[in-house]
């Protein structure tokens, strides 16, 4: 009953999380028009929303690429490794794409969530956790917080594609939307059976 519950207000609680975050947390870009600090129609493109998605994919991709780089000498499963060796070049890959987004809609890189843990990114807690465990503990920690990642990945890039406005940051949305399911796929193919995730049953809407 309690994990079905969890399932239900998972949605709400990822919209809820994403209104904060442009209400709160989003520092606007620059509109002064000194010669020094003119904002280029690039720039100008990106919104609020846009900039809120963006500042909280960089830390959370930086947190689950923590998390991959601990797979191999924590002695996780055969299947485990290969699929964080399969992962890392992709998440290197967003990171920059991401990186890249932020510094064309020229807001500075003033990482408004250094430090906390948001939903769905991969805690400091569950990182000390999972570089001190091995083994079967160490493939549950794993498959626990990528799952949780790559939920929470596709359901804020979803809701930035219904509502950011620059076409930049809707497309790769769009692009980490699509490939946050197929690494979920990836996910259930290589997990262990005795690494089964207790939320297994939640899925990207």
């Amino acid at each position: 009953m309690q994990l079905r519950r969890h399932i239900l207000t998972l949605p709400l609680a990822c919209a809820t999380l994403w209104a904060l975050l442009v209400v709160g947390c989003t520092a606007p870009p620059t509109t002064s028009t000194s010669p020094s600090t003119r904002v280029s129609p690039t720039a100008a493109s990106f919104s609020p929303t846009d900039i809120a998605w963006i500042q909280l994919m960089i830390p959370m991709e930086e947190r689950a690429q923590r998390l991959i780089d601990l797979a191999p000498a924590r002695k996780a499963s055969p299947r485990l490794v290969a699929l964080a060796a399969k992962i890392e070049p992709l998440l290197r890959s967003d990171l920059q794409s991401l990186q890249r987004l932020l510094r064309a809609s020229g807001v500075p890189d003033t990482r408004p969530h250094e430090g906390h843990d948001m939903p769905g990114m991969v805690s400091l807690t569950t990182l000390k956790d999972a570089a001190s465990a091995t083994g079967t503990r160490f493939d549950r920690i794993f498959v626990n917080a990528l799952h949780d990642h790559l939920t929470h990945v596709g359901m804020l890039s979803n809701n930035e594609q219904t509502h950011g406005r620059a076409s930049a940051a809707t497309q790769l949305a769009a692009t980490l939307a699509k490939a946050s399911t197929r690494q979920l796929g990836w996910l259930d193919d290589a997990r262990p059976a005795q690494a089964a995730a207790p939320d297994s049953s939640v899925t990207t809407q």
